[in-house]
């Protein structure tokens, strides 16, 4: 089996990630989503050996957050039945309500404290390892006007967080969110590299870099028959250093392999 040895540490915080990270969307969450096709929440029992196949292919980050429906806790029970040292990253400010598939985003002191105490107890830990920021799209008020990062900062310093960042939707606020954090979460693929300057910065001043969306949601390798979407994909993004890791939203386990598989055959070109 293919595995992913490497890890990669954030910053100086000694989180050190593996270059692939598995994202939970799906294990909590069905609508207003888009994935160019429809799928069904696996149940614990396919969720488990998922989680157990993406530890044996050497994966030690997953990708969560309180938008993404009962994904949290869902892990909270789930990951002590496949208890390795897992790095989990979570997020704060937006929330999502299942009877309207609306989101709403609340930045204020108390609303990001409340929900890194909420994702603490439903993840059923002491202290999250990774917690980003989840942004609507104003990057810049949100850091600067609301304090967002200025509120992880202080969780971080009191001991409930070890690194702080911000998933950004703006190159303006993905610089900003390095000069006050420890890494932004950026959009970065083949069809779109207009977050260019904020892995640069990043790679400059040893930051983490996580990247979203490395395959459209699916979109980009969606009837791709003549190309290998995803290892020209996975060759484009980790030839970047600043690179921490590439957050992968698949609960197909062959999915997962061939992901794995390409993203070590990317890495062994770098």
């Amino acid at each position: 089996m293919n595995r992913l040895t490497e890890r990669r540490e954030i910053a100086a915080t000694g989180v050190a990630v593996s270059p692939l990270g598995l994202g939970t969307v799906k294990l909590g969450r069905d609508k207003a989503v888009k994935y160019p096709t429809g799928f069904k929440i696996p149940d614990d029992k396919e969720a488990l050996n998922l989680l157990a196949l993406a530890w044996d292919l050497g994966i030690n980050l997953i990708d969560t957050a309180p938008a993404y429906g009962n994904s949290e806790t869902r892990l909270g029970q789930l990951l002590p039945q496949v208890p390795h040292d897992w790095i989990i990253a979570t997020k704060a400010g937006e929330y999502f309500d299942p009877a309207t598939g609306e989101s709403r985003y609340d930045f204020s002191p108390e609303s990001i404290s409340r929900s890194v105490e909420n994702s603490l107890r439903a993840l059923r830990r002491d202290v999250m390892d990774i917690v980003l920021i989840h942004s609507d799209g104003n990057d810049k008020q949100v850091i600067e006007q609301e304090g967002a990062l200025d509120t992880l900062n202080t969780l971080k310093q009191r001991g409930l967080i070890r690194a702080i960042g911000m998933s950004t939707k703006t190159v303006e606020g993905g610089l900003l969110a390095l000069e006050q954090s420890d890494l932004a979460m950026v959009m970065h693929n083949l069809e779109y590299q207009q977050e260019q300057a904020v892995m640069d910065k990043a790679a400059q001043n040893n930051k983490g870099i996580f990247i979203k969306k490395a395959l459209g949601s699916g979109h980009l390798a969606h009837g791709m028959d003549k190309t290998d979407i995803v290892q020209a994909n996975f060759d484009f993004i980790f030839h970047e250093s600043a690179v921490s890791s590439v957050i992968i939203g698949t609960i197909n386990p062959t999915h997962l392999e061939d992901n794995v598989a390409k993203a070590l055959s990317a890495l062994k070109k770098t």
